[in-house]
């Protein structure tokens, strides 16, 4: 058992998608904190401090580009990877202007979720 918790971040207003990806990143032994809205982002991320952050494009209030702008103009926050997370087809580009470091199209797979986490905890 690893000693130091795993802690990950899911902003998605879709409940349903929520609550799946709760269920399979908590049975791989992560802490799942879930929001549906990304309003007070620097609050909510910096009470965390995860390992990882997936984030909705499409999140109420700001939505998922100017939240994730506005966590990696943070100095504390920065550092903390940003998955982006969408149905949108020029994903790729919304992720990049963003400043997300990587990007899950949805709809996906477990297998594709598991396998873009496992990059970013590589990559860190």
């Amino acid at each position: 058992m690893d000693i130091t918790e795993k802690k990950i971040v899911i902003f998605d207003d879709d409940e349903d998608i929520l609550s799946i990806c709760s269920f399979i990143l908590e049975e791989q032994g992560w802490t799942v904190y879930a929001y549906t809205d990304c309003n007070k982002i620097v609050e909510k991320i910096s009470a965390v401090m995860p390992d990882i952050i997936i984030m909705d494009n499409w999140i109420p209030d700001d939505g998922g580009i100017i939240a994730t702008q506005t966590l990696k103009k943070n100095e504390a926050l920065k550092h903390i990877p940003v998955i982006y997370f969408s149905a949108n087809s020029d994903i790729e580009q919304l992720a990049s202007h963003a400043g997300a470091e990587t990007y899950l199209a949805k709809p996906f797979d477990l297998e594709d979720l598991e396998m873009v986490i496992n990059s970013v905890l590589v990559k860190n």
